[in-house]
């Protein structure tokens, strides 16, 4: 499917209309993609975060929900904050949470008019979400989504060539 596109990289280096950021409900940084993204974007993704936190989500944004962001200094217009399910803690809601994840970054991308749009693989750090069943998840939950898309192209940016080539296998199993 060439809506879809699979490599390598720094999602922080990305130039598409938004990038997701695998945030954790604060939206205030921490480590990994969520960290490398504030870094390199600067204080007006923080900014508008602590206005998001302030007006709309006081307690943290939700598991599996979506806001997006102006993306400071990235090549990206926008930055998607979604929260991944922590895996050991999800329960039997662990698959339904991770896909919301996907499905509502996708919907609010749409909203702001974007047209392309990388994601990382959500949840499967600290999170602990086993690599090979979120790769399913979000290939299928993607997938699904495009299929009333055409117009629009979905990057999965991996940091590594191992978790790349993990989620291949895993998506050419699906198709």
């Amino acid at each position: 499917m060439d809506q879809i596109i699979i490599k390598t990289g720094d999602i922080t280096e990305e130039n598409v209309c938004a990038i997701v950021n695998a945030a954790n409900s604060s939206l205030m940084g921490g480590g990994g993609v969520d960290g490398a993204i504030h870094r390199a974007g600067g204080t007006q993704i923080l900014e508008a975060c602590r206005k998001i936190r302030k007006e709309q989500y006081p307690d943290g944004l939700p598991t599996g929900e979506a806001v997006a962001t102006p993306a400071g200094n990235l090549p990206a217009k926008f930055v998607i904050h979604t929260v991944g399910p922590v895996y050991h803690l999800c329960g039997d809601n662990c698959a339904l949470l991770l896909a919301s994840c996907y499905t509502n970054a996708l919907k609010i991308a749409i909203e702001v008019g974007c047209k392309d749009i990388a994601f990382p693989a959500i949840s499967t750090g600290i999170y602990g979400y086993p690599k090979v069943e979120a790769a399913h998840i979000a290939y299928e939950t993607v997938k699904d989504l495009l299929k009333e898309r055409d117009d629009m192209k979905v990057s999965f940016v991996f940091h590594n060539n191992e978790d790349k080539e993990i989620f291949l296998k895993t998506i050419q199993e699906k198709r």
